[in-house]
């Protein structure tokens, strides 16, 4: 079994990066291959509604001048995805926007190719906005009909600098109750 985490921070190794290598690993204890995705200073952009993918069904977007299919290919080959995001102004930043509406409609296109898998959010902030950008991300998993693992708390943590969020205890406790309850899923799932 494997999880890839796709960091959506435009800071490489930032403090939402920490929060999914602390999920990683609890899921790397329970001997579940994980493989984290940063799209700092990839090239990205958003949907364009061409409805391409509906046509081409290649498990693909049809736009392939960016990192997009990269990393609808890593979430396609896995059997879990966390998705990761800095709460900008009370919502996910623009990359993991784009990555959400991009690979959703991928995803729908293709026979709902996610359907079934185990998908997980976790957000980071300096202070608040973060449940908008925890909902946004939960959003993609319902309609994608992936099966979501709960935690002790809501799927974040407080930090400002890079680490900031190490010293976050409720937070990283949380980020390891998701850990396992993602790891239990996963294997009841594989029965």
């Amino acid at each position: 079994m494997k999880v890839v985490g796709i960091n959506g921070s435009a800071r490489k190794g930032g403090n939402t990066a920490e929060m999914i290598k602390r999920v990683f690993a609890q899921l790397e204890a329970e001997g579940i291959e994980t493989e984290m995705i940063e799209l700092s200073g990839k090239k990205m952009r958003g949907c364009i509604a061409c409805y391409k993918c509906f046509e081409n069904k290649d498990r693909r977007c049809a736009v392939n001048n960016d990192f997009m299919n990269e990393c609808i290919a890593a979430m396609d080959a896995a059997d879990g995805i966390i998705l990761g995001s800095p709460t900008y102004f009370a919502n996910i930043s623009t990359e993991m926007k784009a990555l959400v509406d991009r690979s959703g409609m991928v995803g729908r296109a293709n026979d709902d190719m996610f359907a079934r898998k185990v998908g997980a959010g976790v957000v980071s902030s300096r202070r608040g906005g973060s449940i908008q950008a925890f909902n946004a991300l939960n959003a993609f998993f319902f309609i994608e009909q992936m099966i979501v693992p709960g935690s002790r708390y809501w799927n974040q943590a407080r930090g400002m600098e890079k680490g900031d969020v190490l010293a976050d205890a409720e937070g990283m406790e949380t980020m390891d109750v998701l850990g396992s309850n993602m790891a239990w899923l996963m294997k009841k799932l594989e029965k």
